[in-house]
């Protein structure tokens, strides 16, 4: 229980801006968990979890940088590990080289682009998946201009 009730915060934390513990609270009892405010001290706590400077949300620890930067490192990423790519109806699998894969995935689910629903990451491959045609057509092209530098 403990250890999903952590996982359902990352994953609250991940999708939107929470500044409180009560406003996550009542966001894990959305989705049908229920905790005390000394627990989420605790929990938070346990996940080593940092207010941002910028908002005072809750983030992970070396993302309480804002969205920019994560950008930022995001385009540099992809400039350097990216070596093809293509897109298929509305997923693009993107090749690296091998042991690239899974930290670029990471850097693309962190990035919370509007376009991506998830990625899988292998070794060498991601498969990442967008929200629909016209979305994964947009993500080709950044893609395109990222890996171009």
């Amino acid at each position: 229980m403990k250890s999903w009730r952590q996982s359902q915060i990352l994953d609250v934390l991940d999708r939107t801006p929470v500044s409180s513990q009560e406003v996550l609270r009542q966001k894990l009892q959305e989705r049908g968990i229920a905790a005390t405010q000394a627990t989420l001290s605790r929990d938070l706590k346990e996940l080593g979890l940092v207010k941002r400077a910028g908002d005072g949300a809750y983030a992970r620890p070396g993302n309480e940088r804002g969205g920019q930067a994560l950008g930022e490192q995001l385009r540099k990423a992809v400039a350097a590990l990216v070596r093809g790519f293509e897109r298929v109806e509305l997923l693009l699998i993107i090749r690296t080289d091998p042991g690239q894969a899974q930290g670029l995935a990471i850097l693309f689910d962190r990035s919370q682009l509007a376009e991506v629903a998830g990625t899988i990451a292998g070794d060498d491959t991601i498969l990442l998946v967008c929200r629909g045609m016209d979305h994964a057509k947009k993500f080709e092209d950044q893609l395109a201009h990222m890996v171009k530098g």
